[in-house]
């Protein structure tokens, strides 16, 4: 995920905040201050629920990063690699670098979030109940186990990619013995209650002036990309099983001097070979890419004093990719990396070039493939 920085480790796991956090944590103190305290714990000071609103969002926050670290730790059992948490708008979401290795694998990750969450939110209950505490405590402690339990029946409809849509792809995966299908198949389910949350919301906000219902409808649009994503890229996946970035990458591409000027590469490149995107080389090693888009958002007049160098996306930003790599890891890492393109080095030296699109064509056409063999054996 785009736009992180990393916070520090917790059991061994890396813990990352999105920019968009640090928004939603203010939403949600703002909310709780002004709205939700003073009515639920009414008599105490302003400075009381603004106290109250940060230590409930901080709590909150922590309840959502150890919902998170039940399914990294579970995973790490399972001996799935972990790249990391990331906190952020939707509240946390453990991102694994490697496989599943089954599908009951996959059910016990699923799970081991929801019930770290449901303990939770059990004990925020039983204390605020039986526990002595002041008004303050007590409100901060209903809040929490209110919410938690109230996002643990969300988290659990039938909806990839929340958890309960994993649960529900993992007892299909038992049954098809297939991820694949079984994905497609959860991901048609999490599309019926996309578009019933889209829907329900439209409908709520238009004919009763809900703003809960924009709210639904956004997330019911959430829930249908998210889904959508993840049924592409377990197909992506299993279309690219076997296919190495040696089939798919560009061989010996046009390549451009790191101490060219722009109007040079324009005279003496790009009226001869047209492309968008060229790898830039120094002493025969690649240094970069250039996008001839970057070079289009220089005035002219400044063509003859810019260098290559200065306009190029730098090596350390460029996906660097291997001949032998599996395909499907070039795409993981072309998609994180700017302008959907990857050098491919091999001691040091540059040897070709794959995009997205490469890739993207590569899928149609196996796809293309598949569906032809199945017309033919009917």
């Amino acid at each position: 995920m785009s736009g992180t920085m990393a916070f520090g480790r917790l059991a061994g796991v890396r813990i990352a905040i999105h920019w968009s956090w640090p928004i939603v944590f203010v939403l949600i103190t703002w909310t709780l201050a002004s709205g939700v305290f003073p009515s639920q714990n009414p008599g105490l000071s302003h400075a009381s629920y603004i106290v109250m609103a940060v230590a409930a969002a901080l709590l909150f926050f922590g309840s959502l990063l150890l919902h998170e670290l039940g399914h990294a730790l579970q995973a790490r059992r399972e001996h799935v690699e972990i790249e990391g948490i990331t906190l952020w708008l939707f509240g946390g979401v453990a991102k694994f670098t490697g496989d599943l290795p089954s599908a009951a694998a996959e059910l016990r990750i699923a799970v081991a979030g929801p019930l770290v969450t449901l303990g939770l939110g059990l004990a925020f209950v039983v204390f605020a109940a039986l526990a002595a505490l002041p008004d303050a405590v007590d409100g901060v402690a209903a809040w929490l186990g209110y919410v938690n339990l109230t996002l643990l029946v969300f988290n659990m409809l039938p909806a990839l990619p929340l958890d309960g849509g994993r649960v529900l792809r993992s007892l299909l995966w038992m049954r098809k013995h297939d991820l694949s299908e079984a994905t497609v198949a959860a991901g048609a389910v999490a599309r019926v209650l996309a578009y019933l949350l889209i829907g329900g919301g439209v409908a709520l906000f238009v004919f009763q002036g809900a703003f809960s219902g924009a709210w639904f409808a956004f997330i019911g649009w959430f829930l249908l990309q998210a889904s959508e994503a993840e049924v592409r890229w377990v197909e992506a996946k299993h279309g690219l099983e076997g296919v190495r970035v040696r089939d798919l990458m560009t061989r010996a591409p046009v390549t451009v001097p790191e101490h060219l000027t722009l109007g040079q590469f324009v005279d003496d490149i790009v009226w001869r070979s047209r492309h968008t995107t060229y790898p830039v080389i120094e002493d025969g090693r690649p240094v970069g890419l250039l996008p001839f888009r970057s070079v289009a958002q220089v005035p002219r007049e400044r063509w003859n004093r810019q260098t290559v160098g200065e306009c190029m996306v730098p090596l350390e930003l460029v996906p660097v990719l291997r001949e032998e790599e599996p395909a499907v890891d070039a795409l993981l890492a072309l998609r994180q990396g700017r302008g959907n393109r990857g050098l491919v080095v091999e001691g040091g030296s540059l040897v070709g070039i794959l995009s997205v699109t490469d890739i993207a064509r590569a899928l149609e056409l196996r796809r293309l493939r598949g569906w032809a063999r199945g017309a033919h054996s009917h």
